[in-house]
């Protein structure tokens, strides 16, 4: 009798051992739990505000699924070191080469591990920007071109913010890659920071850099108005600017063409994602290829972005995220973003004093690319102080400026560190 009981008790201790509840209350269970409800409040902001939900969303549920307590790793959907790097040493014990063995992950990888590969190779951010551009006009940007200035204004965020991430301690490919939110273009930021946290043991990860730009991306209508209060007047914010003229066919077409050789030949490193943006626009701007808008906008885009959310979110792995580097990158983020920010309602009203009042400083602040949400922005701030302005075609200028300037930075930062 007492062999059987003894038999029992074996069992449900195994039984609970091999279990997640032993795992997450086992050492060092409680920042998995943590970051399980940091995964809830995502998916509460996606869900009940609708913050980016898109993306947001898919990202938060595989926040979810990485932190799950598996006892047995092998189990686990995501392992962070398939993607460790292999070097080779010559004899003298320098490193000659590295590279990830993508074999070994084909062969033992679990379904986020191979849904990550795209991330890893840089297929997704590129194939977004190609459906972005299916969905982009660019008519207020040709009807004024003077917006290419305020969206590279915009993107003085980017800049000052690798200074900041410098002073820091944070290496040159991470400044990079934090540096890099500021552009408020979440596939742009994942692009950057596959690319520069690749081959080194770097204090943050890509998932990091997600979380933190596609968290202050969803709260731009929160950050964004103060500061461009803060910095224009009442005056200036009731500027009401011409009507923009209409943009002829051949204009929409010779553009993304223009863009892509000019910056091919200028950037080299933003050719990709500025490529397949131009490549979705001259296809839509075409008018001879229904089927493959339809199918880039909505198919392909909401595939990419299912698969580009939950393995992203993946990599956000407690023991990778629980860090003070993290808070330091949250902090970087939200200062970013000012600076964006502020770099562009104040190059705008530079614009607006050479121009006689023409400009209204408020559209400046749309040149950080977070598409449309910032136009939209710009439009409700402007509203608060005269009703009747309206300003959304215009703001859609710069923000559109920004989404080509903060690929041209993502190049320029390739350039210089990768």
């Amino acid at each position: 009798m007492n062999e059987i009981f003894q038999m029992f008790c074996d069992t449900i201790k195994e039984i609970w051992q091999t279990s997640g509840m032993y795992a997450l209350f086992s050492d060092g269970g409680w920042k998995n739990l943590i970051m399980i409800l940091v995964s809830f409040v995502f998916m509460y902001l996606a869900i009940a505000k609708q913050f980016e939900p898109l993306l947001l969303l898919p990202i938060a549920f595989g926040m979810f699924l990485t932190n799950l307590p598996m006892i047995n790793l092998a189990d686990a959907m995501y392992h962070p070191e398939l993607f460790d790097y292999v070097y080779e040493y010559a004899a003298d014990g320098s490193v000659v080469d590295h590279y990830i063995n993508y074999g070994r992950i084909l062969k033992e990888g679990g379904l986020l591990d191979i849904l990550y590969l795209g991330v890893k190779l840089g297929l997704y951010p590129p194939l977004i920007f190609l459906g972005i551009g299916t969905m982009t006009d660019f008519s207020p940007l040709i009807a004024n071109p003077k917006s290419f200035l305020l969206g590279a204004a915009a993107q003085g965020g980017i800049f000052f913010t690798f200074i900041g991430a410098a002073v820091l301690g944070f290496s040159a490919a991470e400044s990079g890659a934090i540096a890099i939110i500021g552009g408020a273009d979440g596939p742009t930021a994942i692009y950057v920071s596959t690319k520069l946290l690749a081959g080194g043991d770097f204090k943050i990860s890509t998932g990091t850099i997600a979380l933190a730009a596609y968290t202050y991306m969803a709260l731009v209508p929160v950050i964004q108005p103060p500061i461009m209060k803060l910095l224009t007047t009442e005056k200036e914010r009731k500027i009401k600017m011409a009507t923009l003229r209409n943009v002829s066919k051949t204009e929409k077409i010779i553009f993304p063409i223009a863009v892509t050789l000019i910056v091919a030949l200028i950037v080299p490193s933003a050719a990709p994602l500025v490529g397949m943006l131009m490549l979705g626009n001259i296809i839509k701007e075409s008018g001879v290829c229904a089927r493959l808008v339809d199918t880039a906008q909505n198919s392909l885009m909401n595939i990419i972005t299912i698969f580009l959310g939950v393995s992203v979110g993946a990599t956000t792995r407690a023991d990778k995220i629980l860090n003070p580097e993290f808070a330091k990158v949250i902090a970087l983020g939200v200062f970013a973003f000012g600076i964006g920010t502020a770099s562009g309602v104040l190059f705008g009203k530079i614009m607006c004093k050479t121009s006689g009042g023409k400009v209204n400083p408020l559209i400046g602040s749309a040149g950080v690319s977070a598409v449309p949400m910032a136009a939209r922005v710009s439009q409700k701030v402007g509203s608060q102080s005269d009703p009747t302005n309206f300003l959304l075609m215009h703001a859609m200028g710069p923000n559109v400026a920004g989404v080509i300037g903060s690929a041209v930075a993502a190049g320029v930062l390739l350039s210089i560190i990768g």
